[in-house]
């Protein structure tokens, strides 16, 4: 009897031991599982929170630097990256490994020691002239202690060309007003002390006086137009405009500007009718003839055509077969108050805001402006206006 109850007890317990052992393994397994569930999701998160992260910092229109306590790049934004020219990874490289710009190392090192830099402006070692605004802070734990450094990036290289074109503005309008009000005073001077009582005299100083009051007349008249035109205050009063009746119009107002170089006027534009202001188009046109024939040959001829184009856009050109416009000066020729030759510009009279103004009241109409031209070949100016006609 007691044996078999002794072999009973004996398998009893190698069934409870297989038992327990088979749900300990099932429990354990089960938990590994678990355990796993719960990395991967914690995993997914922290990814996930990572290209938020990434995705919040690209979105910025300023450029982002982070750095560790080492001074290595933990993190740039995709505008940093396209502020410095930047394509490759730049996580875990130095300032200068990845930059090369000396001026921001020491700038970092000054944040380090300062805890922070404000409003400074770093002009970048290029060819084209590039800067920017950094503003840089040091990162800090609860403790104090140093983690990293944050640097933000502002480009401020438009506002450095507006306020260069600013201050190039002011330099020219000063030396354009300066140059006809001196010749005004010293001539008014000379008569006040004696010379008005030589008649001769007297009349050949008036005139000089009224020709310079004329130009500073001519000179504010085309400062008030510009100003309106690049704010916008201009309204243009658009319609049908025959073109060929208005160059017609225009070459005989002129006529009278040639005698004394005998340059030819042709009027070659085909019927073609744009839809345009007529009176601003006048301006454009008599602005481009004009100067064709100031600085055009004696004895040559100043031409105006045009066709429509691919586009279905009426363009116009005003061609003359002068000395020309060297090739360096061809961009800049629509600039306010730049002179090809000063000399014989200022010589011939003008304000040297003639083409500037021809440029914004072509493209307040919606088309664009250009000129060709080879030094002894003469100069062709063209621009587009939208049809008046279908």
């Amino acid at each position: 009897m007691w044996p078999f109850l002794t072999i009973v007890a004996v398998a009893a317990t190698v069934v409870i031991h297989f038992w327990w052992r088979h749900k300990f393994l099932h429990q354990r397994r089960q938990m590994q599982a678990e355990m796993e569930e719960l990395q991967r999701r914690q995993q997914q998160t922290t990814t996930a929170a990572k290209a938020q992260q990434q995705v919040l910092f690209n979105s910025m229109l300023e450029g982002l630097l982070l750095l560790d306590r080492n001074r290595r790049i933990y993190l740039a934004n995709r505008a940093f990256k396209n502020l410095f020219g930047l394509k490759t990874e730049l996580r875990g490289k130095t300032v200068m490994e990845a930059l090369r710009v000396h001026e921001l190392a020491a700038l970092v090192e000054r944040v380090e020691s300062g805890g922070q830099v404000l409003d400074y402006e770093l002009k970048l070692p290029e060819l084209s002239e590039r800067w920017l605004q950094v503003n840089a802070a040091a990162i800090s734990n609860s403790a104090g202690e140093r983690e990293g450094t944050i640097l933000v990036f502002h480009d401020l290289t438009r506002l450095k060309q507006l306020e260069r074109t600013r201050e190039e503005f002011v330099a020219n309008v000063s030396h354009e007003l300066r140059t006809p009000l001196s010749l005004i005073k010293g001539y008014v001077e000379t008569l006040l002390d004696g010379a008005r009582d030589n008649p001769e005299v007297a009349e050949r100083f008036l005139k000089i006086i009224e020709r310079n009051a004329s130009r500073l007349d001519l000179l504010i008249q085309d400062l008030l137009t510009i100003s309106a035109l690049e704010s916008g205050r201009i309204t243009l009063n658009l319609q049908p405009v025959p073109l060929r009746p208005l160059a017609e119009k225009i070459l005989a107002d002129l006529k009278t500007r040639t005698d004394a170089k005998d340059v030819k006027l042709v009027n070659d534009l085909p019927e073609l009718t744009a839809m345009a202001d007529a009176n601003r188009l006048e301006q454009v046109l008599a602005n481009l003839v004009d100067n064709a024939i100031k600085y055009g040959r004696a004895e040559g001829t100043v031409t105006v055509g045009g066709r429509k184009d691919d586009a279905d856009k009426i363009e116009i050109f005003v061609q003359d077969d002068g000395p020309g416009i060297p090739s360096e000066a061809l961009d800049r020729v629509f600039e306010r108050f730049y002179r090809v030759d000063k000399a014989r510009s200022r010589e011939q009279g003008g304000t040297g805001l003639g083409l500037s103004i021809v440029k914004h009241i072509v493209q307040n109409h919606g088309g664009k402006v250009w000129v060709k031209s080879e030094l002894g070949k003469g100069a062709t100016f063209f621009f587009t206006l939208p049809p008046g006609e279908k």
